[in-house]
């Protein structure tokens, strides 16, 4: 399990599989690029499941993806037996059932659209594939390439560490409230939400909108002491979870809500001790200016 070993090999590799949820968008949903063309995609089952009608989009550039597929499966009733039914992030910001089919599947798929891109787009997943291999034959190549993307996007690297630690101990703790049967997506979100109320007095989306933020993954932006008391709220959150052998939904909620409160009470009493509010407006959604900016001063100054 991921939480026995959260530094070692199986969180690094959790690591990885989270990347561009971490840059891109929240929870365990992601999205992955081809030449312009996003493509969702899902971790599940210890590997991820692609978008069959965004794969349909990228290959044909039909204004109707979805009535393509429609008659693809018409055409060819088998590809219905390659696909598997998860939910990603619909048009409409909500998560929606969608045929989905892992690498492997998405050949086969290819197959049967005739496209001038097809071959591209196969080496493209086979890159992809290999990436996924070198992980797992090398987990260290997955922290590395995490941290590669923080930095390309100006992010300090004591902020990193913490941002990844963090990512660690999310991991233990959403771990822990599955094997207690939590495993709705809503459940999850409620109980984050309630550490989040306990610690900082907000929710997770009241303080994107404090921030300033909208589709931006809050932890992306949030400051040194926000990101540690997060960590705090979350691992406290665990702890107390595993002593009180909570079990269920209910029980969850509580050891959240007390856990969220042991990093309030640190929260208060550095505040008092300061003078100074550690719920802040501050985020990094200019770090690419910033950084080019500095960059055209260093040179000013050489």
């Amino acid at each position: 399990m991921y939480r026995k070993n959260a530094t070692g090999q199986a969180g690094v590799r959790f690591i990885y599989s989270k990347v561009f949820t971490i840059l891109e968008m929240d929870k365990d949903k992601a999205l992955v690029v081809f030449q312009d063309k996003k493509i969702r995609r899902v971790w599940h089952n210890d590997e991820w499941f692609y978008s069959v009608t965004d794969i349909v989009a990228v290959l044909t550039d039909s204004l109707d993806e979805s009535a393509y597929w429609r008659q693809l499966k018409v055409r060819e009733p088998q590809l219905v037996t390659i696909c598997h039914g998860l939910k990603l992030i619909a048009k409409d910001g909500k998560l929606r059932y969608a045929d989905c089919v892992r690498t492997k599947e998405a050949f086969r798929l290819i197959q049967s659209i005739p496209s001038k891109k097809a071959e591209p787009f196969k080496q493209w997943l086979a890159q992809l594939a290999k990436e996924r291999i070198e992980e797992i034959e090398n987990p260290e190549l997955a922290q590395d390439r995490v941290k590669m993307y923080y930095e390309l996007k100006g992010y300090p690297k004591d902020w990193i560490e913490k941002r990844l630690r963090g990512i660690a101990i999310r991991q233990e703790m959403t771990d822990e409230w599955k094997d207690r049967g939590v495993t709705e997506e809503i459940d999850f979100a409620i109980l984050t939400n309630e550490i989040s109320k306990a610690t900082f007095g907000k929710t997770v989306q009241e303080y994107k909108e404090f921030k300033g933020l909208q589709k931006h993954n809050l932890r992306d932006h949030m400051t040194d002491w926000e990101l540690i008391l997060t960590m705090v709220g979350e691992k406290a959150t665990t702890d107390i979870t595993i002593a009180k052998n909570s079990e269920g939904f209910d029980e969850c909620k509580e050891s959240a809500q007390e856990g969220g409160q042991i990093a309030s009470n640190t929260r208060k009493e550095l505040e008092q001790k300061t003078g100074k509010s550690i719920v802040s407006k501050d985020n990094f959604l200019n770090l690419a200016e910033k950084k080019i900016e500095d960059k055209k001063k260093r040179r000013e100054i050489l």
